[in-house]
């Protein structure tokens, strides 16, 4: 057989299956739209600009590190390492205008008339950095959380510290300029990160969104009791042992004495 006659049967084959064209670009341009596409692409952004602009000699970059936790897994989607420091990046490729304080549980997405709301990235990054420094054994004050929004957002209420646009990422690190870490500690921090992260295979990351999505349910259904509205720490049953008030029982978070957060029983 001749590439004419080629072409032609591959020409045949084309036109043949020509209406499945529209119906797979829909189904292309649904998954580009995916918050698992947008959460990718936000986090490589951030991977491109400190691939590009931090010296490879002096950090360390870490991408979808997931930890196990009391209550399952936590997933941090970057972390560098440092001697100035280890910063915990949690990433929002949000677009719009964004309502949100550093103490306000929930922000808002407002797009047009149309709104949304999102957990409180710090709150949630606030996790992230205590697993880290729990599971690794480290300093907090060697720790920088650090919550950086790509995409075109723009806020509307006084930006948080701590709370970055992609351009301010960079900036942020490059900042701390006082050693915190020796050239060794650096390298055993890496390695525990190393040794602690579950291996980045389709399984764990299937088993840690099916954690969060049970949390996230929980919630709806009004099992707030078991975590904190400031931090998202696990909440546990207290007593109070003096007082006017002693015996009576409160739900206190598990972060405590850095979180003070505490919720009386209905």
């Amino acid at each position: 057989m001749d590439i004419n006659h080629l072409l032609k049967a591959f020409g045949s084959v084309i036109d043949a299956y020509s209406w499945l064209a529209p119906i797979l670009l829909l189904i292309l341009i649904a998954f580009l739209k995916s918050p698992f596409m947008k959460g990718t692409i936000g986090e490589l952004r951030v991977n491109i600009a400190a691939q590009l602009f931090l010296d490879k000699k002096i950090y360390t970059l870490f991408k979808n590190v997931t930890l196990k936790t009391e209550d399952g897994s936590t997933q941090i989607d970057h972390v560098i390492v440092s001697r100035y420091g280890i910063f915990v990046i949690e990433t929002k490729n949000i677009k719009g205008w964004i309502f949100g304080r550093a103490q306000q549980k929930m922000w808002t997405q407002q797009i047009y008339k149309r709104k949304w709301k999102f957990q409180n990235p710090l709150l949630q990054n606030y996790k992230h950095t205590q697993t880290l420094q729990s599971e690794l054994a480290l300093d907090p004050n060697k720790l920088f959380s650090l919550v950086v929004f790509v995409g075109n957002s723009y806020f509307k209420t006084p930006m948080p510290d701590n709370v970055v646009f992609t351009r301010g990422c960079i900036r942020f690190i490059k900042r701390q300029t006082k050693v915190l870490m020796t050239e060794a500690e650096v390298l055993e921090v890496c390695e525990k990160i190393q040794s602690k992260r579950l291996t980045p295979i389709f399984k764990n990351h299937r088993d840690h969104v099916k954690h969060v999505k049970s949390l996230i349910k929980k919630k709806q259904q009004g099992k707030t009791d078991e975590f904190c509205h400031k931090c998202g720490s696990p909440m546990v049953l207290r007593t109070v042992k003096s007082g006017i008030h002693q015996g009576h029982q409160f739900w206190g978070c598990s972060a405590y004495p850095k979180c003070t957060a505490v919720r009386q029983i209905s």
